[in-house]
């Protein structure tokens, strides 16, 4: 498998699940393969416990261990990620998501609760290893709609950093594909040409 989603909330109707299975839909609308977690269908007591040999919690650890891009969302709880995310990231080993790309997705109920991302949640993705951690996307619950009767809706605003999110794990997967680093910037033809020359003029004329 290739792009992992997470969803960390412990709600039924909750808005970080719907923006995670529409980022979702969109990636696999553009013919990447997904495989998807809900926390909260983990059993409780051995997630509560530390249970890491429990057979459902292995298989969500191995599920981590074998994707290239985890794309997690969870709400905003006291200035901070779900307890119920945390419950998990804890039983993951101390690299669990080393050499991965992580796209972390929060919603709260105000703009105050965006910087859960970067003070609360980016540090202990970093701590797990992750290699590069893409810009994070908060939603304000006023940016989603959801009446039960169909996918959420969105306003234009959101569903714009959805769409960049998208884009962004779609090119982290394809430098992975062809080995390059993700701290790889294209050198400009007109330098390159100007690299080559350098190194003709110095070939041609030694110190």
């Amino acid at each position: 498998m290739s792009i992992l989603t997470l969803s960390g909330s412990p709600s039924v109707q909750s808005r970080s699940a719907h923006l995670l299975a529409h980022l979702r839909g969109e990636l696999e609308a553009a013919g990447e393969r997904t495989s998807h977690i809900d926390l909260r269908a983990l059993p409780a007591g051995p997630l509560l416990a530390a249970r890491a040999d429990d057979p459902a919690i292995a298989a969500a650890a191995r599920a981590i261990a074998e994707a290239q891009v985890v794309v997690l969302a969870t709400p905003v709880y006291k200035a901070a990620y779900s307890g119920l995310l945390k419950a998990f990231l804890d039983l993951l080993p101390q690299t669990g998501l080393r050499d991965k790309v992580v796209l972390p997705i929060a919603t709260g109920g105000s703009l105050a609760h965006a910087l859960a991302i970067d003070y609360a949640l980016r540090p202990v993705l970093s701590a797990l290893g992750s290699r590069h951690i893409l810009p994070g996307i908060f939603a304000v619950d006023q940016q989603i709609e959801i009446d039960g009767s169909g996918p959420a809706r969105f306003d234009a605003a959101l569903a714009l950093r959805l769409e960049e999110g998208v884009l962004r794990v779609r090119e982290a997967l394809a430098r992975s594909r062809i080995d390059v680093p993700l701290e790889f910037v294209p050198v400009p033809l007109a330098q390159r040409a100007a690299h080559a020359a350098h190194a003709a003029v110095a070939q041609r004329c030694p110190a």
